[in-house]
């Protein structure tokens, strides 16, 4: 059988009529490019790349049903032809939604823009997102009284998110807001951020051994501000008895009374700074949502 399928190819090839020019080559390289630059951009590392691969292998199967069917191996051959032509008709039917949602982006009116600068603007996004996503969760954890330590570690070589429970998720209000419940298993311990990732959660950080600190600072006070005295990771503390909101830096802990002094320092810390923010007035004061107690962490 595989004599006669080799005997078969080269009969086929050698009747071919070799008329390849430039033309063709130019064309079937522009076509390559093409491919190759829409599997990158859409298809490679999302679940769609699956589907594409199985394509491909239908379309083997095909050409190897039609080898069959030419050196008479009719009923094996006829076979998977109909397995392949029913297979490639039931995918229609099941991918219509994305089929659906595909050509609805065809149509879309800076479809090309979008196509040519999609990595460009959703980093942009993600870094703006980033502030607001961290303000959003501070407002309701303050208001709520909700305990909250979050750490903000470009290194990642010299932290302790090992000894938490990796997320690596993407950072967002509600998964903060999760983390932090009461009646979750993580909200006693601290997250750690890198970037706009969540990269682990309940993790527990060394406390400061400054004899020199007031005894009105808890221990989310005390692992945030020993956190920044051996590295030089920030922290954002919400204190649970409080509402109040500070972040520790170097060794130093600040205390903030409105959210907008908060973003802009949350915008430097993170690399995010854009001119003329600090020249914004206070439009909105923290102390005005939340009940203020006396009493300490």
């Amino acid at each position: 059988m595989i004599n006669e399928i080799f005997a078969y190819l080269t009969n086929y090839i050698g009747n071919l009529e070799m008329a390849f020019n430039w033309s063709d080559f130019i064309q079937i390289a522009f076509l390559t490019c093409v491919l190759l630059f829409l599997y990158k951009k859409f298809i490679k590392n999302t679940s769609s790349e699956k589907f594409v691969k199985g394509l491909l292998i239908l379309v083997c199967v095909w050409v190897f049903s039609e080898v069959l069917l030419r050196i008479n191996l009719n009923i094996i051959g006829m076979f998977l032809k109909a397995v392949v032509t029913l297979v490639s008709l039931s995918l229609i039917v099941i991918f219509q939604p994305e089929l659906r949602r595909f050509l609805g982006f065809l149509g879309q009116a800076d479809f090309v823009t979008r196509v040519f600068n999609t990595h460009n603007t959703k980093h942009k996004i993600r870094k703006i997102d980033v502030v607001k996503e961290l303000i959003e969760s501070v407002k309701y954890l303050s208001k709520s009284h909700t305990g909250a330590l979050i750490v903000f570690q470009s290194d990642l070589s010299n932290t302790y998110y090992d000894v938490g429970t990796k997320l690596n998720a993407d950072l967002s209000t509600e998964l903060l807001l999760t983390i932090f419940h009461t009646n979750t298993p993580l909200h006693d311990g601290a997250v750690v951020i890198n970037g706009d990732k969540i990269i682990s959660a309940g993790v527990l950080l060394p406390l400061t051994e400054d004899p020199k600190l007031s005894w009105k600072y808890g221990t989310r006070h005390r692992a945030a501000i020993g956190m920044t005295e051996t590295s030089d990771a920030a922290c954002l503390v919400v204190s649970e008895e409080t509402g109040d909101v500070s972040i520790a830096l170097d060794g130093n802990l600040k205390k903030y009374e409105d959210l907008v002094t908060l973003k802009t320092d949350l915008e430097s810390i993170l690399g995010l700074k854009e001119p003329n923010e600090a020249n914004k007035k206070t439009i909105f004061k923290i102390n005005n949502f939340i009940t203020i107690k006396k009493s300490a962490e």
